[in-house]
Formats: C-alpha cells, structure tokens, sequence
C-alpha cells in the first residue's frame, strides 16, 4: 500500500471539476488517507462529481462556505486535519467580467478565511500541528499574456493579470505568501495551465465544443481563435500536487503544465476530426446523437462559427514547468493525444452527468 506524508486533508471546492478529480486520485492512491471534502455546491460544485466516494469510509463530504472561517477551524480540529488543498474558486473569465463581486467574495476573502482558521488552529493554539501544509492551487493567468516569442511563464515572471478573475487569484497567492512569511504557516502554492479530462463543467472550452457538437449548435470562436493556451490532462495535474504535497519545498510555488501549447481554434478543428472519425466507425453515437452533423455525413466543422473577441482577452499562456520537473521529477503521464482521446470518450459515456447540468431531458 502507497502511503504520504499527509493523512487527514481537508480539500475546499472538492465538488468542482479538478477538486473531485482530486480526491479521486489521492483516495485511490492513498488507502491510508482520510478526505475531509468542503464544497458550497454554488454554480460549478456538483455532488454527482463525487458520488461514487460516499461509500468509501476514508471520505467525508460538508456542505459549507469557506468564508465561514468558525466552520473552517471546527472541522480542522475534529478530523484533526494536516493538510489543506485549496481548490475552491470562482473560475470562469466571461463572469468575471460581468459580475466581479463574486470572483472577489470567493477568491480572496474565502482564501483569507480558511488561512485566518489555519493559523488559529495549526500555529495559535496550544494544541498546534507542526507538521501542517497549506497548499494553495492557482492559475498562470496570474502572470498576464505572452506574445508568440516570449518564452513559457516562470515562478519569477511578474504578476501582471489582465481580468478580475486572474487579480482575484494573483491577490489571492499574495495572501499566501504573506502568511508564510510573516506568520510562518507551512505553504506551498501551484500555478497550472488550461485544464481538461473528466467532470470539466460544460460553460469551458472543450466541453462546450464537445456538447454543442453532440446537439449540432454552433461552436463559438472569440476573434480570430489564435489564442494559445498550454492544455494539462486533470490528472497531471492531480501527480503535480500530490509530488508538491510530499516532496515540495516550504513556501515554494510550483508551475505545473502539460507542456502542450494549442490555439483555440487548432483545439476546436480537432475535436471535430476526433468526433467525425468516432462517429463514422460508431453507428451507436450516430443514433444517441442524431444532430450530430456527424451522424448525417457532414463535418463537424461546419458548426464552428467566429464571434466578437471578449474584452481583455489574453493572447498566450504557456507553463515552464523545469521547477517541479528537476526539483521533484514530474512528467505528464499522458500526451495530448491519449489525454483527449480519454476526454471524449467520458463525454460520450456520461451523457447523463453534463445533461443534467445543461437540463437536457
């Protein structure tokens, strides 16, 4: 049996996409482990993302906010948790825009809440956990945009963000770091790139794709679709922090990426291939899915459709994950080739789980 370094964690915003990836992979890695999961089911946390782990005697689910810095400490101390993995966010760019107080409530008040508890508990009182972690998992939109030859952002590239969600996140790192330093709270805190894989909540890019393909709506494209994003399969994600967790350096922030950098639109075409390809070789998806252009012998792409850029849209982000790959040997387990291939295919067998999200009968 695998075991870690820490065995009671506490993970925020675990109903989410890559929260519940999460606990899935710890939880099935780490036997020994016990999973406290706090998530206040807002718009993107979903019971169903962790359902099949209610049986599991290691897992325990709270319906709570972490602005509820009492909550925080009571559940700190009665599942005498080591080790928090903050998850919990606001995430979406375009809601962002039109509404920020949420991005503000949630992203920098609710991690000010849960390290005010953490230092309570871990640092203040007189039964204190020396050996406590804070991990705290953000976002490379914190580092701005790069054009085509800049090279991949670093953990020393400055902080420069451009929408209200990626300055919630960059406030947020900064709260962080200054409990570090100035309290000495055990944290060590992760940048990744653009996520996909399982339970991704259908608003973002390659869900949306994927389930407007299935329903023959039109795929929207911002601009000119040449923006690039660096695409990390969730579950890279998910070793990145589990080799943080173990192996990371006190108050050191990782980069953790898949090293695969692909415009917008090249992501869309090839989803469309992917779907044309599947369905052509699948007479069952063409009768699951009969709006499917697919399904009549028509390419996908003629779906995809160009709309009006969204404000502040950023042109480039890329990852230098060299850090975490020299200091803790970490390597994507899966090309961008097997990792979608795997994303599709969830997509197309868990019809049910993003239906009832979109209230399709």
């Amino acid at each position: 049996m695998k075991t870690s370094n820490r065995l009671n964690l506490l993970v925020t915003g675990a109903a989410g996409f890559i929260g519940s990836n999460f606990v899935h992979y710890w939880l099935d890695k780490y036997k020994d482990s016990r999973v406290v999961v706090l998530d206040a089911l807002t718009y993107a946390g979903n019971l169903d993302n962790i359902s099949d782990l209610q049986s599991n005697s290691n897992f325990k689910f709270v319906h709570g906010n972490i602005c509820d810095t009492d909550l925080i400490k009571k559940l700190l101390v009665e599942n005498d948790i080591d080790t928090l993995v903050h998850f919990a966010a606001e995430s979406h760019v375009d809601r962002s825009i039109t509404g920020p107080d949420e991005f503000i409530n949630t992203n920098i008040l609710g991690t000010y809440s849960l390290l005010k508890a953490c230092k309570a508990v871990w640092l203040d009182s007189d039964a204190g956990k020396e050996n406590h972690r804070f991990h705290h998992v953000s976002t490379d939109e914190v580092y701005g945009t790069l054009t085509l030859s800049d090279h991949p952002f670093r953990e020393t590239n400055q902080y420069l963000p451009n929408s209200p969600y990626s300055a919630s996140k960059a406030s947020s790192d900064l709260l962080v770091r200054a409990f570090h330093h100035t309290y000495g709270l055990n944290v060590t805190m992760s940048n990744c790139s653009n996520n996909y894989g399982y339970y991704h909540h259908p608003e973002k890019l390659i869900p949306l794709t994927l389930t407007n393909i299935l329903f023959g709506k039109n795929i929207p494209i911002y601009g000119d679709g040449r923006q690039i994003r660096d695409w990390l399969f969730v579950m890279d994600h998910c070793l990145g922090i589990d080799l943080i967790l173990n192996s990371g350096r006190l108050g050191e922030s990782y980069n953790i990426g898949g090293i695969n950098e692909w415009t917008n639109i090249d992501i869309v075409n090839l989803l469309c291939e992917k779907i044309d390809s599947l369905f052509r070789d699948n007479e069952s998806y063409r009768l699951k899915y009969p709006e499917c252009p697919a399904s009549k012998g028509v390419s996908a792409k003629t779906l995809i459709t160009y709309v009006k850029d969204r404000p502040g849209h950023d042109r480039r982000y890329a990852i230098d994950a060299s850090k975490i790959m020299s200091e803790l040997n970490y390597k994507p387990q899966e090309t961008f080739e097997t990792g979608i291939h795997k994303t599709i295919l969830w997509y197309l067998d868990n019809d049910s789980w993003w239906k009832k999200i979109l209230h399709i009968a």
